[in-house]
């Protein structure tokens, strides 16, 4: 048997670590409070600056957090705002039932935002139930350049992945955080803070750490049909 056979053999048996790393790591949201080696965020950040971007623009900038102070300072202007749109918009708070028409115009407005997922979170960002960072001793602020070519939101999107599959395959846990955005976008204390200003706005964040416990795992997920055209026929793959 050639190599190229005796691997496609093997292929078929096996996932290559790389799938491994992309189809085993979860959204970490317990963390314990030792702090990772300064080494590991620089290598996860390189991880990020490799990434493939529209032109080669690389239109992001990363800003690392390990102060508690600053992170604490972010999650409660964070959990203000949420306080107030909640006592804006929750039309399911008891007695509240009058707002629905306003929070449902808000959703017509900002549908992505307020889609089902999110709304409920707004509550308990604002109750306390639910932790922005989850207690991560390390965050990384994604933000993007909104001059870089094509679709900088898309290139920020493959950094941030990029990042997080590098975590991962160093044993460490991430999450995706998006909410903080609101402390960025109703405020400008924090873009005053961090010197950020045209041409970057914020994109997203990763909270980085420890996972406690095990989380890592293949979880079920549901399929998509895949439209597949190939020697002039064409067939559906699930």
């Amino acid at each position: 048997m050639t190599d190229k056979k005796a691997q496609l053999e093997k292929l078929k048996e096996e996932w290559t670590p790389t799938e491994e790393t992309i189809l085993k790591r979860r959204s970490v949201r317990l963390y314990k409070k030792e702090q990772v080696p300064e080494f590991m965020i620089k290598r996860i950040l390189e991880a990020g600056r490799f990434a493939p971007s529209a032109g080669n623009s690389q239109p992001w900038k990363f800003i690392v957090l390990r102060d508690p102070e600053v992170i604490n300072g972010l999650v409660s202007t964070t959990v203000k705002i949420c306080r107030l749109f909640k006592a804006i918009i929750d039309y399911r708070i008891p007695g509240k039932e009058y707002l629905k028409p306003l929070a449902k115009l808000f959703i017509r407005v900002k549908p992505n935002d307020l889609h089902p997922t999110p709304f409920g979170a707004v509550s308990l960002i604002a109750d306390g139930k639910l932790g922005l960072w989850h207690d991560a001793p390390t965050i990384i602020l994604i933000f993007k350049d909104v001059r870089g070519v094509s679709s900088p939101d898309l290139d920020c999107g493959i950094a941030g992945q990029n990042m997080v599959l590098a975590a991962h395959s160093m044993g460490l846990g991430t999450c995706w955080v998006g909410f903080v955005k609101l402390a960025f976008q109703y405020t400008g204390k924090w873009k005053k803070f961090f010197g950020i200003g045209y041409p970057y706005k914020f994109a997203s964040s990763l909270a980085v750490g420890w996972p406690k416990g095990n989380p890592d795992g293949m979880v079920e997920r549901s399929t998509h049909a895949v439209d597949w055209y190939e020697d002039g026929g064409s067939k559906t793959v699930i």
